[in-house]
């Protein structure tokens, strides 16, 4: 049985991995750490965990977790983890961190998109991307830290992978129009995530600077084994989960000048994700849609070739609290500890 233990185990994306857990063969949760509910029941954080979790809540010590737990989930702002993270604690346990503060390897990069200095940027080159479905082969038992990707990067970078690697797309043509429901700004009271600031709105935000801007070139970067500069502007919808990308590029034709075909295009999508559990290509004409991976640890993905203009229309959804945080982070502890990848994730979407 893998011990694990939850640091920010009170906030959504902890509270989903709270729901996963709980339902895991090969886990148990021995550690219920949140700074803002020290000594009180899980379950009066969490209502519906009545009855289901008895346990109290703990600090956020990672270094006397570390010595209890086979795995630590972080599910914290950004430089918690870094500010924390040594040698001794990662010789005693694993670590599946949520936040980006090991996602992105050049440490200047990090500093400048998310104003903070990076405080253990000796770790940075360990970490494993955990983007499973591309990374899969760099999880193994000799792995000590995993960088958990977020939701918008994710759904981003899983929707443009495949062309993005066999090089036919121009890459900087690419145009990442995303939206987010309001969970993925985090459980803590801000003033424009109150009821009457989302209800009946949607806004742009972080446009020409969001921080996972850089994350997505990076990775995609190395996709393509090139430098990828690309346009994403994140907006805020009046849903409480989900993550919906749109993407645009053009794409290259072929030597005798003509647009790749649908069927041709499909091709490379199924030879990369033809058999991946989690990612499911959609029927021909069939746009993804937020509510068919609601609860979920899917990600649907489909395209529209745009003739009339030499573009290609990518579009992609999943769940920001499931495959975009907690369920990812589950999937990668089971390539951790040899588990089938897919143990305590097999969720059927929730409809309507």
């Amino acid at each position: 049985m893998i011990r694990a233990g939850i640091i920010g185990a009170t906030g959504y994306a902890g509270g989903e991995l709270v729901r996963i857990l709980k339902n895991h063969k090969d886990a148990e949760i021995v550690w219920y750490g949140s700074k803002s509910y020290i000594d009180q029941k899980y379950s009066r954080v969490y209502q519906n965990m009545f009855q289901i979790v008895e346990d109290v809540c703990s600090d956020d010590n990672l270094a006397a977790l570390a010595k209890q737990v086979d795995v630590i989930f972080t599910a914290t702002p950004q430089g918690f983890l870094a500010g924390l993270l040594n040698e001794e604690i990662l010789s005693c346990t694993k670590i599946v961190d949520l936040s980006a503060d090991y996602r992105i390897k050049d440490v200047s990069v990090y500093e400048k998109w998310y104003g903070i200095e990076h405080k253990s940027p000796q770790f940075i080159r360990e970490a494993v991307y955990g983007l499973c479905e591309i990374n899969r082969s760099r999880i193994t038992a000799d792995t000590r830290l995993i960088a958990n990707p977020g939701c918008y990067t994710t759904c981003s970078i899983l929707t443009a992978y495949p062309l993005v690697k066999e090089g036919l797309i121009d890459v900087n043509t690419l145009i990442v129009d995303a939206k987010s429901g309001t969970s993925g700004a985090g459980r803590g009271a801000k003033l424009q995530n109150l009821f009457c600031e989302v209800n009946e709105n949607m806004k742009a935000y972080g446009v020409a600077s969001h921080r996972h801007t850089p994350e997505i070139e990076e990775q995609l970067g190395y996709a393509g084994n090139c430098q990828v500069t690309l346009s994403f502007t994140p907006h805020l919808v009046p849903m409480n989960r989900g993550i919906l990308v749109t993407e645009y590029a053009s794409l290259k034709r072929r030597a005798d000048g003509a647009l790749p075909s649908y069927g041709e295009i499909r091709a490379i999508y199924d030879k990369y994700y033809g058999r991946e559990r989690f990612i499911r290509l959609l029927e021909e004409g069939v746009c993804p849609e937020t509510k068919w991976v609601e609860g979920s640890n899917y990600v649907d993905i489909n395209f529209v070739i745009d003739r009339r203009t030499g573009r290609i229309i990518l579009m992609g959804a999943l769940d920001n609290l499931v495959k975009g945080a907690a369920g990812q982070a589950v999937q990668n502890m089971n390539l951790l500890f040899g588990l089938s990848e897919e143990e305590g994730l097999d969720l059927i979407p929730c409809f309507p």
